[in-house]
This record gives structure tokens, sequence and C-alpha cells, in this order.
């Protein structure tokens, strides 16, 4: 089984793919320097294979790389980077600010 987390920019999402088929996605939305993630799903049909960690993974990397924070109003990511503070130099706390920008 082979697995891909690619950006696909023009969504505003990061994209997770298994042999070649769409399993699941992250949604983002922009501010600033501030990548805020609001919203994960790994299709139904993909469940139980750890594919949000993955996913989720992958989307922090390239955050990373990029030299943006993440933002974690999604309840899975905020979770994730608590179990993984290795991603807590990249992380920024869920704002009023962040809120009402999502509102927009």
């Amino acid at each position: 089984m082979s697995e891909f987390v690619t950006l696909n920019a023009s969504e505003h999402r990061y994209e997770i793919a298994v042999d070649g088929e769409l399993a699941g996605f992250t949604r983002f939305k922009d501010r600033g320097a501030q990548r805020i993630f609001f919203h994960t799903e790994v299709f139904p049909q993909f469940g139980g294979r750890g594919l949000s960690s993955t996913l989720v993974t992958g989307a922090l990397t390239d955050v990373r790389a990029r030299g943006l924070r993440a933002v974690p109003v999604c309840p899975l990511v905020a979770n994730f980077l608590t179990k993984n503070p290795e991603f807590s130099d990249i992380a920024d706390p869920v704002t009023g600010e962040v809120l009402v920008y999502l509102r927009k």
C-alpha cells in the first residue's frame, strides 16, 4: 500500500492518497505566516489505518519546511500536536482573533 501526502494549494488543503485514490484531507486557511487547520477528514472506507496521523505529519512537515506556523483549530490536529511534541516549535495557540478570521 502506497500513501502520499500532497499540498493541493488551489483547494487550500493537504490530501492523502492511498494507491492513487484520494483517502482524506485536512483543510486550512492562511493568515500571514500562520496556516490555520480547521477540518480534517479521512473517508470511512480508509478508516482504522492511521492515515490521519500520516496526513497531519505530512502537512506539519510541509508547514515547517515553508517557515510557517500551524494553528490547530481542528480537534484532530490539536490532539495530534498534544501527542507529538516534536512539532510544538511550529504550533501557535488558537486565539479569538484566529476564530474571527476563520469566519470571514
